[in-house]
């Protein structure tokens, strides 16, 4: 009968790397050691194939190494692609991440858990105005980042791209086409994105003289289909518009789709366009017109803010806006 296998210790390493246990514990918690001296516990580590424990490594930082991701709806590419850039960025950091997917609700399962230190910290793709727990949340000092939106009279670390001034440039731009009449659909009221998307749009075309109805505007929540629903009413009236802005590329797609369905095709058919430049936009079937975020640049920013924030909990919160880019393509084409 073979004898059991001695599990490795720090102690194992620290004797290999010829340095003292308390060395190797601050080398695993990227504490203050020289580049040498870390370089020679990770490769002893790697040697004696030493895995550090978890939860004994947490008791005695007061970290968990693992982050937080909140998206809304898992559905939506813009989520998918953010959550992809975001798990390898804080992979490549040495966390790990944990995900909840909270539709467009309540952020309490993942306020909770900064509260309760089970995370060292959390990114918040998705708030609205009425999150309550978040403000308790930032009046804490929890290390939190929002991506992608803002809540009004909360200052915490945030990183969102020029909403208002990107959707500005859509009324430039179909206007100058000759396309006058609006319509929009928005998201989600209380969502910075939709509502800064929809002020820009509409106090834009005011300005160029060619006011959006209310009669035309909408929220759709967000949602693929509630788009197509909304769009199918507005072709099945006497009244179609010839342009359909939408608050981000999926409820577009929705938009097309709908038309499609109403042999509402080509040059003659209204335009559509939509926000945010997710990959499937560029797909011959959909060709969409759109302003494009610089999401990986987002993400980056964002990554980084959260882990200063980890780092040092009093720092004043930092707050970055990037410029937007509209992207123009076959569902905008020329009037014949």
């Amino acid at each position: 009968m073979k004898a059991p296998v001695r599990q490795v210790t720090s102690r194992d390493v620290a004797r290999l790397a010829g340095v003292s246990q308390a060395t190797v514990s601050r080398a695993m918690a990227d504490g203050r050691v020289s580049s040498e001296t870390r370089a020679r516990v990770l490769k002893a580590m790697e040697e004696l194939g030493y895995a550090p424990h978890a939860s004994a490594t947490a008791m005695k930082t007061r970290r968990t190494n693992t982050i937080g991701v909140v998206v809304a709806d898992l559905a939506n590419p813009f989520y998918q692609e953010a959550l992809d850039v975001l798990t390898t960025l804080i992979a490549s950091a040495g966390y790990r991440v944990v995900l909840w997917n909270t539709g467009y609700g309540p952020l309490g399962e993942a306020l909770s858990a900064i509260r309760e230190r089970a995370v060292d910290g959390v990114v918040f793709t998705t708030a609205t105005e009425a999150t309550a727990e978040l403000r308790a949340a930032v009046e804490r000092d929890s290390p939190l980042v929002l991506i992608n939106r803002s809540v009004p009279g909360i200052e915490c670390d945030s990183v969102v791209s020029e909403n208002s001034a990107g959707a500005a440039g859509v009324a430039d731009f179909i206007v100058g086409a000759g396309r006058t009449k609006a319509a929009f659909i928005g998201g989600v009221p209380d969502a910075s994105t939709s509502r800064e998307r929809r002020e820009g749009f509409v106090q834009r075309m005011t300005e160029l003289g060619h006011p959006v109805d209310e009669g035309l505007q909408f929220d759709a929540h967000f949602s693929y289909e509630e788009s197509r629903d909304v769009t199918a009413r507005l072709v099945a009236a006497a009244d179609i518009p010839d342009v359909i802005f939408c608050a981000n590329d999926y409820m577009a797609f929705g938009a097309l789709d709908a038309l499609r369905a109403a042999g509402l095709t080509g040059a003659s058919a209204p335009w559509v366009i939509g926000f945010d430049d997710v990959n499937m936009s560029k797909w011959s079937t959909l060709d969409l017109t759109t302003v494009r975020q610089p999401l990986k640049q987002m993400a980056t920013v964002g990554v980084e803010m959260l882990l200063a924030r980890i780092a040092d909990p009093d720092a004043p919160a930092v707050h970055r806006v990037f410029p937007c880019e509209l992207v123009i393509r076959g569902s905008t084409r020329a009037t014949p």
